[in-house]
């Protein structure tokens, strides 16, 4: 029997997720070690002690079911922000939430908006629900707001804006954040994917929390997988007004994050120290790649993320195969329309001088 032919009709377009190669495949494949990744925007910095005490700390309680309203974490995060927990809406990852906000709001035939180079889930998530895609065509590889406000139709529902956006690490001001809300109908939901958020130098970080007062209609996403160095324990979390957080908790599975999960990000969400240490790393790294690329008159794209966009000119998957010959795992992003790029997270300062290096080795230069 073909089962496609009884799926979902959203899903039967559909393509599997491909995620950054691990560094076991890549062992497995090639029979390499000294391996370096460098493909799925990870903190290279490692687990904090923090969380690593706080990991060991709930070990006698794994035969529990986890605190399903993550009362403690949701406490800190309000605390933190001057929020009210209320407000506050838990996943696992920040992409399970961009996806329990499409199920929440949107069904088959309404419209869902993005940028064109935006975020693969945005499209996967549409899709899968049989929503209608309505890609933005972007503006110097970055949301262009005034043609979304121009796309606007009696049919949106939901418009998904990455900011930094992944994977071209573009990035849209307070001002231009807040006059494009000041726009939107308040009947759409707007939900601000701010993933890479703690990349961004202090001045110029959208405070979209502040935002929301003014705009109800305004869903902020937030995870603790980069920056705080939890990718494995997927956890992440929304805040929005208080009734759309119930409207998604008449969703949201029970139990969604795990109590290892909930007591790391308890225990990091403070951790200003740690921060600092990711985030001046990560400055450093990018001006690294950037100088490289600048005295070998490579193009990129200026990033506000953990990551940088490299435009090879040229097909990428053959560079990209070199580079894993010589143990450095980037990430093609030819699914975003982009066959002629890399995307290269940024590493310790030694992981990025070896990328420097095998690049150059790879292009003769």
């Amino acid at each position: 029997m073909q089962y496609i032919n009884i799926v979902n009709e959203g899903v039967k377009q559909l393509q599997p997720y491909q995620a950054g190669k691990p560094i076991e495949e890549l062992e497995r494949e090639l029979g390499i070690s000294n391996i370096i990744k460098l493909a799925s925007n990870e903190n290279p910095l490692g687990l904090p002690e923090s969380a690593k005490q706080a990991i060991q700390a709930e070990l006698n309680n794994l035969t529990r079911y986890p605190d399903s309203n993550g009362f403690y974490f949701k406490q800190a995060v309000a605390k933190k922000f001057g929020l009210a927990p209320e407000q506050i809406t838990l996943g696992n990852g920040s992409n399970d939430l961009l996806e329990l906000i499409a199920h929440t709001f949107a069904s088959e035939g309404d419209e869902i908006m993005f940028s064109q180079y935006a975020f693969i889930v945005y499209p996967l998530v549409t899709q899968a629900i049989n929503a209608k895609k309505i890609e933005i065509p972007a503006k110097n590889y970055g949301a262009d707001l005034n043609s979304f406000l121009n796309a606007i139709s009696d049919k949106t529902k939901l418009i998904y804006i990455a900011n930094p956006n992944n994977p071209t690490g573009t990035f849209l001001s307070t001002a231009e954040i807040a006059e494009f809300l000041n726009k939107v109908p308040h009947h759409i939901i707007v939900v601000l994917d701010e993933a890479y958020t703690e990349f961004t130098l202090p001045e110029e970080r959208v405070d979209a929390f502040q935002l929301l007062a003014k705009h109800p209609n305004l869903v902020v996403c937030r995870t603790l997988s980069k920056a705080y160095g939890l990718a494995g324990l997927r956890i992440g979390y929304a805040v929005s007004s208080t009734e759309i957080a119930d409207l998604f908790n008449r969703v949201r599975q029970p139990f969604n994050c795990n109590s290892l999960a909930l007591a790391a990000a308890t225990a990091v969400i403070n951790d200003e120290e740690f921060i600092a240490k990711v985030a001046e790393n990560n400055l450093q790294g990018l001006k690294q790649l950037e100088n490289f690329f600048i005295s070998k008159g490579l193009k990129y794209i200026a990033s506000k993320g953990n990551f940088v966009l490299l435009d090879l000119q040229q097909p990428a998957l053959p560079i990209y195969d070199a580079l894993l010959r010589k143990g450095v795992i980037v990430r093609p992003v030819g699914g975003y329309g982009l066959p002629n790029h890399l995307r290269i997270s940024i590493g310790l300062p030694e992981e990025n001088q070896r990328f420097i290096q095998a690049l150059s080795e790879v292009l003769d230069i």
